[in-house]
């Protein structure tokens, strides 16, 4: 290959101390099936010019939320990213770093990690957050390791309403160790409580309940933190949506021992699906079995202030055995990006971003639940997302509304549940944005 500088020479040198004759001997496990017998079809070389404008018509093919009115949820949100956020975070200094193997060599890195643990703590009021997850998902399935860790059992309870992604993580992550997963019903789309409570014993570690949950509805956490708390030991783990805690009650008040979610509507885009970001947040008593890294703040010799990785729980940094996880790194660009959001919208600009996706969705769903042949599938509060029953699948209407430049939403159905369509509104949607959606919806009702 032209771009490996070895000779001739050095390569055989190379086989004969790994002790074969040539290379087709490294290779004679993989079958001649799957062995390239001639160059592979590349196209002629592309100048800059011409390579620029390829990916660009490719690019082009792609749906983008700029020229569509999305729908889209189930766990990655299409809320407003402030101008300045991205201009900040392409500052040279982040954006080449992006996620810093080594976060203690750099001060400016520290810094606004710590800044991100201590915004996390204050929007679910836990003690302790980490330098972030890689994404919801892996953050709420390193909840249950770390439960398992703190109190030695290894039966843990996951609602049925979990989002069903997470749940996909969730069984891979503990394959093969002995935790046993026992799904909580759900009745009219949040946990049924009566149901959780037989499932809940002095086995139990943990109870991991979603809020508001896949299907958008707000799960009753006070009741579920009585009944978790009820069995000494026991610890729940609260998923949330971080913009819903500038309405909603935080997970310290319903006493959730962790709390996880997906922070990826905080000031970051959609990106086709990632990279996402997740966030862990927790009390001392519990912080020596945390996953990731935890930036601190101190004092230099000088007595200036200074920052330092306080917490690098992984085997690299401590004995194998004690190590708490392998997330090698942490999602430093698009935690910068949650920071620089939330401390330009504060506490009031969260809070209207909040009221906002609330009330827009309710108008929403009160519209289409009048037109015929639609019904909201469950009737109890929700924040920003609802289901919709159809009149036919939804599948077919997702279909027609893309000829409309309208991403309609989720069908749930696939994900195991009865025929149905999952709408989530934020704050980006203006009055004529819904009543053009309402419009294509009673059209695909006419034919």
């Amino acid at each position: 290959m032209p771009y490996i500088s070895n000779t001739d020479k050095e390569r055989q040198k190379m086989l004969t101390d790994i002790g074969v004759e040539s290379f087709e001997d490294l290779i004679n496990n993989i079958p001649e099936t799957f062995r390239l017998k001639s160059p592979l079809s590349l196209e002629k070389p592309y100048s800059e010019w011409e390579i620029s404008k390829k990916i660009s018509a490719l690019a082009n093919k792609n749906i983008s939320t700029c020229n569509c009115s999305s729908f889209l949820g189930g766990g990655i949100y299409d809320h407003y990213v402030p101008a300045a956020v991205d201009h900040i975070i392409q500052r040279p200094e982040f954006h080449t770093a992006y996620t810093p193997y080594q976060a203690e060599v750099s001060q400016g890195t520290l810094q606004h990690i710590y800044e991100f643990q201590s915004l996390i703590c204050m929007l679910t009021g836990k003690q302790i957050a980490n330098a972030s997850m890689y994404d919801g998902a892996t953050a709420a399935a390193e909840a249950i390791l770390m439960a398992v860790r703190k109190n030695k059992r290894k039966k843990v309870i996951i609602s049925e309403c979990i989002n069903p992604l997470y749940l996909e993580v969730i069984r891979s992550f503990i394959c093969g160790i002995g935790i046993e997963i026992v799904i909580a019903p759900q009745k009219n789309g949040k946990t049924d409580c009566d149901e959780l409570s037989k499932l809940i014993d002095d086995n139990t570690c943990s109870i991991l309940i979603q809020t508001p949950n896949f299907l958008g509805i707000i799960e009753d956490m006070f009741k579920i933190d009585q009944l978790t708390h009820g069995v000494k030991n026991t610890l729940l783990i609260a998923a949330v949506d971080p913009i819903s805690l500038a309405l909603l009650s935080a997970p310290s008040e319903y006493n959730a021992d962790i709390v996880v979610g997906e922070a990826q509507a905080l000031g970051n885009g959609q990106f086709y699906g990632g990279p996402l970001l997740g966030f862990f947040a927790t009390d001392m008593k519990l912080a020596r079995q945390m996953p990731g890294r935890i930036s601190g703040a101190t004092v230099d010799a000088d007595g200036n202030r200074a920052y330092s990785l306080t917490l690098q729980p992984r085997e690299q940094h401590i004995r194998r055995e004690k190590a708490t996880s392998n997330i090698c790194s942490n999602q430093s660009l698009c935690a910068l990006a949650a920071t620089v959001y939330l401390c330009l919208m504060g506490r009031k600009g969260l809070e209207e971003a909040a009221t906002q996706s609330l009330t827009k969705a309710h108008y929403l769903a009160d519209k289409i639940n009048n037109i015929s042949g639609y019904e909201l599938m469950f009737n109890d509060q929700f924040f920003k997302e609802f289901v919709i029953k159809t009149p036919v699948s939804p599948g077919i209407i997702i279909d027609k509304l893309l000829n409309s430049n309208i991403l309609a939403g989720i069908d749930i159905e696939p994900f195991g549940y009865e025929k149905g369509l999952l709408i989530a509104v934020t704050e980006k949607k203006s009055k004529k944005c819904l009543d053009d959606f309402i419009r294509a919806l009673k059209e695909v009702n006419n034919g």
